[in-house]
């Protein structure tokens, strides 16, 4: 998990700089001027050659070199002419050249490096920076942004042709970024574009496995905030984010899908997805980090050389949301995490494997879960050395204290599960449970039509009548009987003394 945050921590950090058009004043001179004091401070090494005609500053041959953190290689965009253009309204017009290479070179450690070229391409891009000095808004559009791979070597040997190809072209594009500079860069962000496609295909020249993966999303909108510190080490996110670096960006779709196909070990497969749009939330500050994901409509099919048919999925909603602290603190701080899968279904062919005679209800299934609570984080893990640390010891990053089960539910195949809990933890007991900490508290649960679905796999010979009559009289010492038909309730009681109660009867 450090290594997982760590380095989209700095996926994050590195789309929010990356996001920004520009950082200039209201004249040429000053606005290249930031841009040297601004991407100097990122650790880019910024240079290129001066020259004036009339109201024009162009750079000529600019480069910016950038060593990626922890020594792993270098990055460097090079631009053989940049224009900026005072317009006489107080605006600036920035011109960029309609094709760039952005080459980068990485060395893992212990693995061979890996050298790359990468085009960038724009159609008709407008630029301008309106406002005043210290409360500057971009405003930009594009017939077509495309980033494509253009060379690739590994351990000084060129890729054959064919081996690889990626690309991924955005079109009708238009957007605004509004930078207030104080003690702080504040920034507030918004773009459209049309569509968005990308193409990724393999031909391994060693061996029969090849593969093609192409998708596309369409109504693209973006909006998102930020905030900078005028003076940082982009390298090091911890204290990147201790001297206030925010971030908080949502991307939302209103259509996409998805094809792969491809060969491996001998075997072919293919995949296909369509859905009706989702959203994609990041955001970071020195408190938390959040990841919230919702999907609308997918449809997912998947062919393999091991079954003759296709297995053919689908979901109204699904989501996945994930809320952590980052920064060691001696107080407890909230945490969340949730997820969902509603009104999932599968084709009558995937039933028919296990169940031909149609004996199960096949009504879509959902299960939704919603957690939140408090821990304590005892170490710094956005820290380098701390993360590799925790690594080689895999010692705890920290504790948890409470948890509270907003929602359990779990519907499917006729039955149904709800619940809630509350639960506090005593990380001075190590014993009490085996080594967790020892919780306390309750849960209250509601499991509805159990004895059914047991009746009927019992009838398929999924379960033995042994085995159900001792999932009955498990059911019978944890629940008591509702006030509906086949509907069984459950309060779990954990109390201070280890001591476990159901329904107030101690079962521990």
């Amino acid at each position: 998990m450090s290594v997982f945050l760590r380095r989209t921590s700095g996926a994050v950090i590195a789309f929010a700089i990356a996001s920004q058009s520009a950082w200039a004043d209201l004249s040429a001179d000053q606005v290249w001027a930031d841009w040297k004091t601004y991407l100097g401070g990122m650790g880019y090494e910024v240079s290129g050659t001066e020259s004036r005609s009339g109201n024009t500053l162009t750079i000529s041959g600019m480069s910016m070199n950038m060593q990626i953190p922890d020594a792993e290689g270098a990055l460097s965009v090079t631009l053989p002419e940049m224009s900026l253009t005072d317009q006489g309204d107080g605006t600036v017009r920035i011109v960029l050249p309609e094709e760039f290479p952005i080459n980068f070179v990485v060395t893992p450690e212990g693995e061979e490096q890996v050298k790359g070229t990468v085009n960038y391409l724009n159609r008709n891009m407008s630029m301008v920076v309106s406002g005043a000095p210290e409360d500057m808004t971009y405003t930009y559009s594009a017939d077509q942004v495309t980033v494509s791979l253009a060379g690739l070597e590994a351990d000084g040997e060129a890729m054959p042709e064919g081996a690889i190809a990626a690309s991924m072209d955005m079109t009708g594009v238009a957007g605004t970024s509004q930078m207030k500079i104080g003690a702080m860069r504040d920034m507030v962000q918004s773009f459209t574009a049309d569509g968005l496609s990308y193409a990724l295909s393999f031909n391994d020249p060693e061996s029969d496995d090849a593969g093609t993966f192409n998708g596309a999303m369409s109504g693209i909108t973006y909006a998102g905030t930020g905030t900078i510190p005028t003076d940082f080490d982009a390298a090091d996110f911890s204290n990147m984010l201790k001297s206030g670096f925010a971030f908080d960006g949502t991307l939302s779709y209103s259509a996409g899908n998805g094809t792969m196909n491809g060969t491996g070990d001998g075997e072919t497969f293919a995949f296909s997805s369509k859905s009706q749009g989702g959203d994609f939330r990041i955001a970071m500050d020195s408190s938390h980090v959040v990841y919230d994901l919702t999907g609308n409509g997918a449809e997912i099919s998947v062919t393999t050389q091991e079954l003759p048919f296709p297995v053919d999925l689908a979901m109204a909603k699904s989501g996945f949301k994930l809320d952590i602290p980052v920064q060691a603190s001696d107080a407890p701080q909230p945490f969340g995490l949730g997820m969902n899968l509603t009104d999932f279904t599968m084709s009558d062919m995937i039933w028919g494997m296990f169940d031909p005679a149609g004996a199960l209800p096949r009504d879509p299934a959902t299960i939704a879960i919603d957690l939140t609570g408090t821990a304590k984080v005892l170490v710094d893990f956005l820290d380098p050395a701390v993360a590799e640390t925790l690594e080689a010891t895999g010692a705890a990053p920290g504790e948890l204290n409470t948890l509270k089960i907003n929602q359990l539910l779990v519907s499917m195949v006729g039955a149904k599960l709800t619940g809630t809990g509350d639960f506090e933890f005593d990380n001075s007991d190590l014993e009490s449970f085996d080594g967790m900490p020892a919780p306390s508290g309750v849960a209250n649960l509601t499991l509805v039509g159990a004895n059914a679905l047991i009746d009927k796999l019992v009838a398929m010979g999924f379960v033995a009548d042994q085995d159900a009559m001792g999932a009955r009289m498990m059911m019978g010492m944890l629940a008591v009987p509702g006030d509906a038909p086949d509907t069984l309730n459950s309060t779990i009681e954990i109390n201070k003394q280890g001591h476990i109660l159901a329904n107030g009867q101690r079962i521990k």
